[in-house]
């Protein structure tokens, strides 16, 4: 077997996620990890545990795969397994989208860039959900003609309606005054205003209108999976999230994470994802409709999720999933993994500080169970590490804080 210290990780990006990745890393083998980013995000600020390189340009081609093609000359003669992370969505459908030119050098754990495409886009993603049986909310397509044609866009849902765009990588350099990441409209006016604002400012891509769920944030689910090199499903966590960001430019981001066990849940996703032959990192947001008692799927990112440290936090070390796979070779006759069915043993994340947390949660059975964690000091954060504790991140955990209460306080409405 191979010792600790053969093998590389490489990150890309500079947000929650990557410090998460990072930080499962040293954890596990108390290295610092080398990370490339076009810009430098507060997670990943005044750290030790980061080695961080920024790159202007580098959330896109050409200037990704310029950059990459460098890096390969650097890493060639490497005679340990090189592993790349993509920790957001572009730079996961960057690296499948290369991953025939650098898999020479680079451990790649991405699906074809072909299967990538159909999976990111949430038009396509329903259309697997038909096709494998998966439960999803009742959908209408709106075209960008649909919107240049001049005739009325009828929608054949009663508001409030849900309203998101199905390229989450384009939609990230779209910007207009009341951009989110997804709108809860309540009136025919604002759908027209809301729709007629996203194609003016630039979106080409198809949006998503959706028979709105009802409920709160705590009936909401995030899934994390990891599907090793042959394509076998090895571990599954799922998370209660019991609160959200509600700011604009952050709503729908979980601040708030209850560990869960639902085998029926686990047993769909994993034969989901073993049909489609998908390979690596996967996380899926879902919401449990009461009306007809299922649990809905909205998306699945091709990468982990920004709040998935929750997943190492209790014990099943999300980044070290790739190290067992292609450098110990050691999952090859391990069964699944159907995490949290402990229930003592959970520990409840935090994105925010516990204050807001117990204002903003909603009053139930969950955040009853929440709270004894919290008192049992069963509960953790991904950024305060006390293995990376400084006074300069100890200033930016409290900043980090007081723009949570703060958004919380001008943002928040009960659902």
């Amino acid at each position: 077997m191979n010792n600790k210290s053969d093998f590389t990780v490489i990150l890309l990006g500079s947000d929650f996620n990557a410090y998460g990745m990072a930080r499962s890393l040293y954890e596990k083998y108390r290295k610092p990890v080398k990370a490339y980013a076009e810009k430098m995000l507060a997670p990943t600020r005044f750290t030790k545990i980061v080695d961080l390189t920024l790159i202007d340009g580098f959330s896109e081609d050409p200037k990704w795969i310029e950059s990459m093609r460098k890096l390969k000359k650097e890493y060639a003669n490497h005679k340990e397994p090189v592993i790349l992370i993509g920790c957001g969505d572009g730079y996961a459908e960057l690296i499948s989208k290369h991953k025939d030119e650098l898999n020479d050098v680079f451990v790649c754990p991405y699906v074809d860039y072909d299967l990538i495409k159909k999976l990111n886009s949430k038009e396509n993603f329903y259309k697997l959900c038909e096709k494998y049986d998966l439960p999803y909310p009742k959908t209408k397509i709106i075209t960008k003609a649909d919107y240049e044609s001049g005739e009325p866009i009828q929608q054949p849902f009663g508001y409030p309606v849900a309203l998101k765009p199905t390229n989450s990588v384009e939609w990230l350099d779209i910007h207009f005054e009341g951009r989110k990441k997804a709108f809860i409209i309540k009136s025919e006016e604002e759908f027209k205003d809301i729709v007629k604002k996203i194609y003016v400012n630039g979106y080409t891509s198809d949006l998503i209108l959706q028979d709105f769920i009802p409920g709160d944030d705590s009936n909401m689910r995030t899934l994390n999976a990891y599907v090793d090199k042959n394509h076998q499903v090895k571990m599954m966590c799922l998370g209660h999230p019991l609160l959200e960001d509600p700011s604009p430019s952050s709503i729908g981001n979980y601040v708030a994470i209850l560990p869960e066990y639902n085998e029926q849940l686990y047993d769909m996703i994993k034969k989901f994802l073993e049909e489609i032959n998908y390979v690596g990192y996967a996380n899926f947001d879902m919401k449990y409709d009461t009306r007809d008692n299922t649990f809905k799927l909205f998306e699945i990112n091709l990468r982990q999720g920004r709040s998935s440290f929750f997943v190492t936090l209790n014990g099943y070390n999300l980044a070290d999933w790739t190290v067992r796979d292609y450098v110990f070779n050691s999952l090859e006759d391990k069964q699944t993994i159907y995490a949290n069915k402990d229930k003592d043993s959970r520990y409840l994340w935090l994105g925010v500080g516990e204050g807001v947390f117990k204002k903003y949660a909603k009053e139930n059975a969950d955040k009853e169970f929440a709270l004894q964690l919290i008192k049992k000091r069963q509960v953790g954060t991904t950024f305060w590490y006390e293995r990376d504790r400084n006074p300069k991140r100890w200033l930016l955990n409290v900043w980090m804080k007081h723009i949570y209460a703060k958004n919380f306080k001008q943002y928040f409405s009960e659902k």
